[in-house]
């Protein structure tokens, strides 16, 4: 029983600190500060081992992992509070400091940041007092003059009903419109000043399965740290360029909507995508060129390196050169596939820069601009392990047939998608088992900033088969076969997938 009251304490306690949160610290939540700090301390390789594992559910294992943690904690500190009392009482109180330490430590820390936490710790140890003294003795002296088992249940039962609801009801309204939301779903995209050409019908090829030349808004890959999705309303946004310039500046929301947009297709990637990996996906966008943010901030000296930091503190260090470079599309961008950016890729605002991994460029929910110096700045993921500069490695990728898949005999197609960002795809070659090298058909690429769909015809006798693809850039360079990891810098290799063809 004790360790039962443990867990009905500290749920009530977790509710509590949902209302709260809901109240007066939306972003401030006890578990989601407590796993993002969780996040912030894990060593590089094991979140690339998680990612690795788990995917786009990463952040659902982080939570199942967290939940069972809190809940064996709980059930020890109603044991220790039965024992030896005080302690359990503290142990609670102990988790809620942490809160607050994760809370207060947040980039965005608020003055109100750590209310949560302390209502979680509060309302938790004195929850849990509560319960224990209701656990009925062993042996009742008399009738009447203890508290009795029906009763502690009817607590029990009683705090955790209450602490699940809270948490729950505390998770729905935060989640709940509010002004971000409201504000995104009044925003309209400004026109463009140069739009992007229509995607050619030759673009992409009619083969079921293969991956979309355009991926829709809700099929876009996400990678960040982020366990709840940031709510910005874009009329308290602003964006701030500074560092080695002649003429620092600060953007808010109505001047950067009312620069002359462009639209660019561009396909971005993750450094943690295996080979044949899914974390990559193509979108158009919309925004006003970074070039032109730089050139009216006038970067001076000998700065190399562009230190974009998010609303949360989360930072990247992007190549000055590569966001300088007029025939790369390197946006400030508002607008993904005809709509403002889902929050979850970064409303109000975000980068997208061609041709780099996300880690050095994609910063979402973007607040601060520092032009700087590589040699004086080391951002999030380089710190923990990852290259300093992150060019995106020419790949292929099978997508039809799937990786041990059973097809029958006669026509298959084999088919994909290839990609070397700001060089562009030449050729695409496929192998079945040791055989000659096969050229495939080539879709027509909407640039060199996007992947391009390719595919090939494949007599398919019956056995088991071998797949491989390979491609060649423009310049003549041919995809490398040396297989190497995604740490430090991106995974390279031929694309390798078994098949049985009955």
């Amino acid at each position: 029983m004790p360790a039962a009251a443990g867990l009905a304490a500290v749920l009530a306690g977790l509710g509590a600190g949902e209302l709260v949160a809901v109240v007066v610290a939306r972003a401030f939540s006890p578990l989601l500060v407590v796993g993002e700090g969780v996040i912030d301390l894990t060593p590089g390789p094991m979140k690339e081992a998680v990612i690795h594992a788990f995917g786009g559910h990463d952040k659902q294992f982080l939570f199942v992992v967290l939940g069972v943690v809190v809940a064996v904690i709980a059930a020890l500190a109603g044991v220790l509070e039965a024992r030896r009392p005080w302690l359990g009482r503290a142990l609670v109180l102990v988790g809620g400091a942490l809160g607050v330490a994760a809370a207060l430590t947040r980039a965005d820390a608020t003055p109100v940041a750590a209310l949560p936490s302390v209502a979680t710790g509060v309302i938790g140890a004195w929850a849990l007092v509560f319960l224990i003294r209701h656990i009925p003795p062993e042996r009742a002296p008399r009738a009447g003059l203890a508290p009795s088992r029906r009763e502690f249940l009817g607590w029990s039962i009683g705090a955790a009903a209450i602490g699940l609801i809270a948490t729950v009801t505390g998770t729905l309204l935060t989640r709940a419109a509010g002004a971000a939301a409201t504000a995104r779903q009044a925003f309209r995209l400004p026109r463009a000043r140069t739009s992007a050409p229509p995607v050619p019908a030759t673009a992409s090829f009619d083969v079921p399965g293969i991956t979309p030349v355009v991926t829709a808004n809700g099929d876009f890959y996400r990678t960040d740290i982020e366990l709840a999705i940031p709510q910005l309303d874009p009329a308290q946004w602003s964006l701030k360029v500074h560092g080695m310039v002649e003429r620092p500046f600060t953007l808010d929301w109505n001047e950067l909507t009312a620069l002359p947009m462009e639209e660019h297709y561009v396909t971005l990637a993750c450094v943690s995508n295996e080979v044949g990996g899914p974390l990559i996906s193509n979108a158009k966008w919309l925004g006003y060129p970074v070039r032109l943010l730089l050139e009216r901030a006038g970067v001076t000296g000998d700065a190399d390196m562009v230190f974009s930091e998010s609303f949360d503190g989360w930072t990247a260090a992007t190549p000055l050169s590569a966001l300088n470079d007029p025939d790369r599309a390197a946006l400030l961008a508002v607008g993904m596939n005809g709509e403002p950016l889902p929050f979850v890729h970064g409303f109000p605002a975000r980068l997208v820069v061609p041709g780099l991994y996300g880690y050095v460029s994609a910063t979402k929910w973007v607040v601060d601009l520092l032009i700087t110096r590589f040699a004086d700045h080391t951002s999030y993921w380089t710190s923990q392990g990852w290259a300093e500069q992150g060019p995106i490695k020419q790949e292929s990728r099978i997508d039809v047939p799937r990786a041990g898949a059973s097809v029958a005999a006669g026509p298959v197609w084999v088919a994909g998608v290839a990609w070397d960002q700001h060089v562009g795809v030449a050729k695409v070659e496929v192998q079945v088992d040791d055989g000659p090298w096969q050229t495939a058909e080539l879709a027509h690429a909407i640039s060199a900033d996007t992947w391009v769909q390719w595919r090939w015809r494949w007599d398919a006798a019956a056995g088991q088969h071998r797949l491989k693809v390979r491609s060649t850039n423009t310049q003549g360079q041919l995809q490398t076969s040396a297989y190497a990891d995604v740490l430090p810098s991106g995974a390279t290799g031929w694309h390798t997938i078994d098949v049985t063809v009955r």
